[in-house]
Formats: structure tokens, sequence, C-alpha cells
């Protein structure tokens, strides 16, 4: 089977502090993996392993393993700026840019020499619907993305990535500054974006997990304790800590 990423024996250190300990999975082409664990015990910080967000951070030094496609990324000549693009990330709070809807979807087009005002047209409206909310702002293009509602912002940061044509989607607790209606949104938009993409989702939403993702990884003190279809780390864990975890024991 042809994995579309491929994780193996990561470690990540800040400074002389093992945050992350010898994690190895596979990820399937077009599903859902939710990442799962008490807040601090390493999912955030894998998440982005997988799109070297952690190059940014002072001290941090990697060891193992990430290939997409069969690419090691941490290869001394993968260029990082087309990486994150075929990696798209959605933070925990929606961070439109300043400026106008429209805006805001052609920025990364542009960036990437896309001009011809049609073409934009296009890429926006086909992002928008893909995000599904053109419907909802289809009249306002031109209107400041800033009074959009939380949950309306959080589906134009997906629809801005969708725009660069990713492969990969990243979020890290996408709904966790929405409202019900809002996170139910993003849940059916992730349910219906896995057909073209492959998704990692951290959520600290147990029943959020076993809704929208196909296998669920549990994190504890920076090491994958069990890694499995989620139905059965959700009816069947292997872990004793798993399943303290999830019937609410702790964390």
């Amino acid at each position: 089977m042809d994995y579309k990423i491929q994780v193996s024996k990561l470690k990540l250190y800040y400074g002389d502090v093992l945050a992350l300990k010898k994690i190895s999975l596979n990820v399937q082409p077009n599903s859902v993996l939710a990442l799962i664990g008490p807040s601090g015990c390493g999912k955030s910080t894998f998440l982005k392993t997988i799109n070297r967000m952690n190059d940014l951070v002072d001290g941090v030094k990697i060891e193992g393993e990430v290939l997409i496609d069969g690419d090691n990324i941490y290869h001394p000549n993968i260029d990082v700026v087309m990486l994150r693009k075929r990696i798209g990330m959605v933070f925990q709070r929606p961070n439109p840019f300043p400026k106008s809807i429209y805006e805001n979807i052609a920025y990364g087009p542009k960036i990437h020499g896309l001009v011809k005002k049609n073409e934009l047209d296009d890429v926006v409206e086909k992002s928008l619907r893909d995000a599904a909310l053109w419907d909802e702002v289809k009249d306002r293009l031109h209107t400041s993305a800033m009074g959009l509602s939380g949950g309306q912002q959080q589906r134009l940061c997906i629809a801005r990535l969708l725009a660069v044509e990713p492969d990969v989607l990243l979020m890290d607790e996408p709904c966790s500054a929405l409202d019900p209606i809002s996170t139910m949104k993003i849940e059916e938009l992730v349910t219906e974006l896995k057909s073209n993409y492959t998704i990692i989702m951290v959520t600290h939403n147990m029943q959020q997990a076993a809704r929208v993702s196909d296998y669920t990884a549990f994190f504890l003190n920076g090491e994958m304790v069990e890694y499995d279809e989620t139905d059965a780390i959700f009816t069947r864990p292997q872990d004793k800590r798993t399943e303290d975890y999830i019937t609410g024991r702790f964390g």
C-alpha cells in the first residue's frame, strides 16, 4: 500500500528536553487522522513537524524521518516554501488577513504567480465553494474578512489554504474557538474534503474525533501510546492508558 505520510522514529527536542519520543505511524491517503490526548502531550508539536513549522522555533532538533509521497521532507534539498504550499495548516483561532474576502483567497495564488483576473476569480469561487462558504459571502467578496463570524472566518482560512492546491491539510483544534453550529459545519466540511485531501486534525473533543476521523492516535507525555482505526480506539482500546483517557479518568 502507498501511504501518503510515513513517520519513522521521529524524535523532537526543545534544547535538551525530549518532546516527541520515537513516533512512528503511517497515514493513508484521503483519510482523516485525529490526534487526541491531554494538553501538552505533543499533539500540536507532532502536527507541526509535518510541514516543518517547528523550524521556526529556536533550539529545536529533529531526528527520524517524515516522508510525504515517499520524499523525506527534512532532506536538505527540500524547498520549505513549496512544502508548506503542499501542506496547509489551520490554527485554533481563525486568522484572516485584514483584507477583503476576495483578497484573502487570491493572496496565495498571486504569490505563486497567478495574476490573470478571470483565473483568480475562478480560484476564489472554487475555493469558497469547496470550503462551503460561497453562498454566504458571494455578494460581499470585496468587504473585509474581519466582518465575518468566527465560524465563517475559519472556513475562509480553509478556503485560503485550498486556493494554493495543497494535498495535505493540518488542523490544530480548528473548532476550539467556535460555537456548536459552526463546529458542525467544519466537521461536515472535513468529511467532504477528505475525498480530495489527506487530513490530520488535533482535537480535544473526543466526540469530534469519533465523528470525523478514520484513524485516531492517542498521545501522552510525548509518546504515541496507541494508533488504530477510530472505531477500535474508542470501542476496543489495547492500552489501559487509552481506555482511561477516553473514559474520562484523566485529561
